[in-house]
């Protein structure tokens, strides 16, 4: 057995063009199952039997509702293998267990109970994943969650902004160290409650209560003057701040991440809250915001759908990529502002760029000669991509490049047989999940790997 042989039974597993008694003996290999686990709809009966007659347990809690037939969702449940029967709810349980995140249907489903009786049930971890996932309930469950014994069930239960917490519960909710620095995030605060979280000068509680929207001018002043990259990054993103302090401290931090701060490097690339009142400000005063030094301003600016065309233009040619990226996504968007964008810096940020109406498509296979492997990637969007131009692309070093061939609708069969050989294991995958595979070659994948 050669070490292609587990990626193509995980891709084979995945073809949609598989038929059924292929994915039945497929089903006796690990990775084939792993591969069936992933195909889209619903599978066959006969398929998810030999699922659960070689996966027991592990292949039962993988297969969700949706995507099986009602006889066989009763089979699953009467079933007299109980690491088969239980296997969705164990799932559930484990997750639960854990603090992992679940939906609330799924907890239901698990116990046995509805929500409203799971909210009080005698495992605090059950009704701290009620209170996680349960967003739309009710204020009178919410109190009792509020005043739960247990401080993972209050925390869990201030986690989001929704339900919110009663006026009558607010003190109380920001004096317990379970729920203050959650509550301090999301709830308008007084001046009084707002002095009182700041006044110990305690890291995390600070880095909440600047992320809070709903903070005045004086508290967004006075938080101004903190020693901290996070809580300046928030309030140079708050509404109440002038131009001047605004791009001062985001220069501190700047400066900061220069000399090789791990803290501010997080503070501008992975934390922060989104500036979305910068959405609903007066057009003038939205205008303002197109220098502004922090790029999430510039960002959030350029998902505005009613912008000047000057403006356009600037945030066309603004410095940071994701700027223009937000930018290219309006509907109107010029043609050569995209296929510019994609030729600069390729296309892997999520929706594609070339899926937008206005991309202009027949200009994909030129994209084969570009310098940039991941630019070149794009010419692959192009399902009428010409043979030569595949050719070129399973020849590259870069192994996406030859995968992307490799699960092209235009592949070849002599290239496909090529990079099914391709000693990249996700290449192999790849190419044994293309749907224009043969089906003899289907049935000789299975042959090599003894199956």
């Amino acid at each position: 057995m050669t070490s292609l042989t587990h990626p193509r039974l995980f891709g084979l597993g995945r073809n949609p063009a598989a038929p059924d008694d292929l994915l039945v003996r497929l089903a006796a290999h690990d990775h084939g199952r792993h591969g069936i686990h992933l195909r889209r709809g619903r599978l066959p009966d006969v398929v998810v039997e030999a699922l659960l007659t070689h996966g027991g347990g592990d292949s039962a809690f993988l297969l969700r509702a949706d995507r099986l037939s009602p006889g066989m969702l009763r089979r699953i449940e009467g079933h007299p293998d109980p690491a088969i029967r239980d296997a969705p709810a164990d799932f559930v349980r484990s997750m639960v267990e854990n603090e992992a995140p679940i939906g609330v249907g799924g907890i239901e489903e698990a116990y046995g109970r509805p929500r409203t009786a799971l909210a009080a049930a005698p495992d605090p971890k059950v009704r701290a994943a009620v209170a996680r996932s349960w967003w739309e309930r009710p204020l009178d469950v919410q109190v009792t969650l509020l005043a739960d014994p247990d401080p993972r069930v209050r925390a869990a239960a201030t986690l989001h902004a929704r339900p919110g917490v009663p006026p009558q519960l607010l003190d109380r909710c920001l004096a317990d160290p379970a729920t203050r620095g959650n509550v301090a995030r999301h709830i308008p605060l007084t001046w009084e409650q707002f002095a009182e979280l700041t006044r110990g000068g305690e890291q995390e509680l600070l880095r909440a209560v600047a992320e809070n929207p709903h903070l005045t001018a004086e508290m967004a002043a006075r938080l101004a003057d903190v020693d901290d990259p996070v809580v300046r990054v928030a309030v140079a993103r708050s509404r109440h701040v002038d131009a001047g302090t605004r791009d001062r401290l985001y220069a501190l931090v700047e400066a900061e991440h220069a000399e090789g701060g791990t803290e501010a490097y997080v503070a501008l690339h992975w934390h922060g809250p989104t500036p979305g009142w910068l959405r609903d400000a007066p057009l003038e005063e939205r205008l303002t915001h197109l220098e502004r030094r922090d790029p999430a301003m510039r960002r959030e600016l350029a998902s505005c759908p009613d912008l000047p065309q000057d403006a356009w233009r600037r945030l066309d040619g603004d410095p940071d990529v994701g700027v223009r990226r937000a930018a290219a996504r309006r509907p109107d968007v010029p043609p050569e502002v995209l296929e510019r964008l994609v030729r600069a810096h390729g296309d892997h940020v999520r929706p594609p760029l070339v899926g937008h109406p206005n991309f202009p498509r027949h200009t994909l296979c030129s994209f084969v000669e570009e310098a940039d492997p991941r630019v070149r990637r794009v010419a692959l969007e192009d399902p009428g991509l010409p043979e030569p131009a595949l050719e070129r692309l399973a020849a590259a070093e870069e192994s996406y490049l030859r995968r992307g061939v490799a699960g092209h609708p235009g592949v070849t069969l002599a290239l496909l047989e090529r990079l099914l050989c391709d000693p990249a294991p996700e290449v192999a995958d790849s190419a044994a999940a293309n749907p224009a595979l043969p089906l003899d070659r289907m049935h000789r994948i299975l042959a090599d790997a003894g199956l």
